[in-house]
């Protein structure tokens, strides 16, 4: 029997007044609930660059959840991910690093970490996300702006004989040695030249624009195509965690030198070179990236394995060739924000390995987040002398923010190690106002043909 005009009346009444409460409480259309289905992942762009958000659909739940489209560890694009079973519960796992979040609350369970999460609704036939003022589009907005970066002439692609014994040639040397173990090598036996005083000067031999790497003996695949590390419950776990930490100390020693090559040459401040300190300083930051790589690796081949026996991703020197333009860029991104995000989660990590009772692994692990503190602090000290000894006098803090927002894209998301930063230099006020606040929700099921998804 069909519904009688009186039950109409009263669901048409009732849709009038959600479609009230929708406006009312900033809910925003998507689209059609049928389309939307036919992807399982579907990137939604905000008004501004890092506020983009991810729709999840589950066909398996036949759910829709959604979340910032930006991993909060590394800014990985979760909308490139996968939706797992992880430990019981749908989870969206990131393509770079393959940290899971929950679906119904953005909690990742191995790392801590915690997207926010946005409520959904369906009104006839129609989904609905509710976000406040920011309205988001299935289309980008406008084209992402290409980064200004450095052409270097084709004439200085090699080192000339006559800057063959300079701390730029040095670099260039360790940036295009395609076997990891040369690199290392390399950097090891430059960069103690350095510090000997057998190498002075700085030359002007400009950088590669990509690192080398052997692909006969090390294989290389897109972000996140690299395999599960699991939780470090089994000894396959923990192998493949070592790698993938000895796969960014090597990336780590590329940026260190690169940071030399590319802006000590050229970089001024009121008419003059940097201070021989800032070499130093990242002379040394490369010869402790290079010895870490050297600890996990022995550790790997200690357990039977060795670097090159998995899959590495290259997702890293990104952050190098989007801050190519800018010295405090360079410093910003890469010392301050991925390297302080490295405190954050280091001590997921080690307790992975304590709790296996590997304490060979977890002296090597407490050494390389001891040291990577100096490196952040490291950013700090020269992103503030730069601030400090510009033409104009820069706020370091404001700069800072200002960097930030224009060349990593999302925002940064707690927990954060507050301690670990405190020692480097790194305050709250540099990256609280940063951060983005988010709410989760209860789902609810609500009668006449309207679903709520939302967050638990």
């Amino acid at each position: 029997m069909g519904e009688s005009v009186k039950d109409l009346d009263v669901n048409q009444s009732l849709l009038e007044c959600l479609k009230d409460v929708v406006e009312v409480q900033a809910w925003h259309i998507i689209g059609e609930v049928d389309f939307l289905k036919e992807k399982s992942l579907r990137r939604l762009y905000g008004d501004s660059e890092g506020e983009d958000i991810v729709l999840i659909y589950d066909d398996e739940e036949d759910s829709f959840h959604a979340m910032d489209a930006v991993c909060s560890h590394e800014g990985g694009p979760l909308d490139l991910g996968d939706i797992e079973d992880v430990g019981g519960d749908r989870c969206l796992v990131c393509p770079w690093h393959r940290y899971e979040f929950k679906l119904t609350d953005g909690y990742s369970e191995t790392t801590g970490l915690q997207q926010d999460v946005y409520p959904l609704m369906e009104v006839d036939g129609k989904l609905y996300i509710r976000t406040g003022e920011m309205e988001l589009s299935l289309e980008p907005k406008l084209p992402p702006a290409a980064p200004e970066v450095v052409t270097l002439p084709s004439e200085h692609s090699v080192p000339s004989a006559a800057s063959l014994n300079t701390l730029t040639s040095a670099a260039f040397q360790v940036l295009t040695a395609a076997d990891p173990f040369e690199k290392i090598r390399l950097s090891e036996l430059l960069g103690g030249e350095w510090c000997s005083g057998a190498i002075t000067e700085l030359g002007n031999c400009p950088p590669p624009d990509h690192p080398v790497r052997n692909s006969d003996h090390l294989q290389v695949v897109a972000p996140g195509k690299e395999g599960k590390r699991g939780k470090g419950g089994s000894l396959s776990s923990r192998i493949s965690i070592l790698h993938a930490m000895a796969n960014i100390e090597l990336w780590a020693i590329d940026l260190s030198w690169d940071i030399l090559a590319r802006f000590v040459p050229h970089f001024r401040l009121q008419g003059k070179l940097l201070p021989k300190e800032f070499s130093d300083d990242f002379v040394r930051v490369a010869r402790e990236e290079t010895k870490h790589f050297r600890l996990l690796n022995d550790r790997l081949n200690n357990l039977g394995s060795h670097f090159g026996a998995l899959p590495v991703h290259n997702g890293l020197w990104e952050s190098a060739e989007t801050t190519n333009h800018s010295l405090l860029a360079r410093l910003a991104v890469v010392h301050m924000v991925h390297e302080a995000r490295g405190l954050d989660v280091q001590p997921v990590q080690i307790g992975k390995f304590e709790r296996q009772n590997d304490q060979e692994s977890l002296s090597i692990l407490q050494t390389v987040f001891t040291e990577e503190i100096t490196h952040v602090a490291a950013g700090m000290k020269w992103f503030n002398y730069i601030c400090e000894h510009s033409e104009t006098k820069l706020d370091p803090v404001k700069t800072f923010h200002e960097i930030v927002r224009k060349n990593f894209r999302g925002y940064l998301k707690p927990p954060f190690n507050t301690e670990a930063r405190s020692k480097a230099g790194m305050t709250p006020e540099w990256y609280e106002p940063l951060t983005k606040t988010g709410s989760a929700a209860k789902s609810v099921q609500v009668s006449a043909g309207v679903t709520v998804h939302q967050g638990s």
